[in-house]
């Protein structure tokens, strides 16, 4: 009776220690995993999903806006608080065709001016909005300087997002203005209709 009672005992203590064992191993396992990337299905391509940077007060000096993302600052008042949405330089090449050499130039200068204090119109919001006031799964909005809406949200990923527009750095201060760079202009249907036109007359 005894060695049957010692012979369960013995199963159980080993059932215990394997099913330890094994815990441990998955644990193991899955700490040491790499970061998966995401696979594109349509493509068959890997690709690595980024999130946006986040800017930390010792490196607001060292991000450089491109230019007409610093004259978007310029143009409005140092002093008061407001938050930007601004494209990157690929995004105003992309998007407007606006490009630095060019549309820079004395002939172009007015024209260009134009267009960017449009864009500043639609993206700056008179209040400073940081990427931590946005919580994930939240829907906040606020109205443009010009009374177009913003929608802002954070995707899965923890990346910011206006009107369907990922951030690519956030968090940028200048003096009382907070900066988030985005992949893409935010604008209503009107004026993207009328930089559609403008291009088309070109070409």
């Amino acid at each position: 009776m005894s060695k049957h009672l010692f012979l369960k005992h013995s199963i159980a203590l080993v059932t215990i220690m394997v099913s330890i064992c094994t815990l441990l191993i998955v644990i193991v396992t899955v700490l040491k995993l790499p970061e998966a990337s995401t696979k594109n299905t349509e493509t068959g391509f890997h690709q690595i999903t980024t999130k946006s940077r986040k800017v930390s007060p010792l490196q607001e000096e060292d991000v450089k806006l491109c230019k007409f993302g610093e004259m978007m600052v310029e143009m409005l008042p140092q002093d008061l608080a407001f938050t930007i949405f601004v494209p990157s330089e690929e995004a105003f090449n992309r998007d407007l065709r606006l490009r630095v050499n060019d549309s820079l130039k004395q002939d172009k200068f007015n024209d260009t001016y134009a267009i960017v204090s449009r864009v500043l119109a639609f993206s700056a919001v008179p209040r400073a909005l940081s990427s931590v006031n946005v919580r994930f799964g939240e829907l906040v909005s606020y109205d443009s300087v010009s009374g177009f809406p913003l929608y802002i949200s954070k995707d899965i990923e923890g990346v910011l997002v206006v009107n369907r527009i990922r951030s690519e750095v956030v968090d940028v201060r200048r003096r009382e203005i907070v900066v988030h760079v985005m992949d893409g202009v935010i604008m209503d249907a009107d004026f993207e209709q009328s930089v559609l036109v403008d291009d088309s007359e070109e070409d």
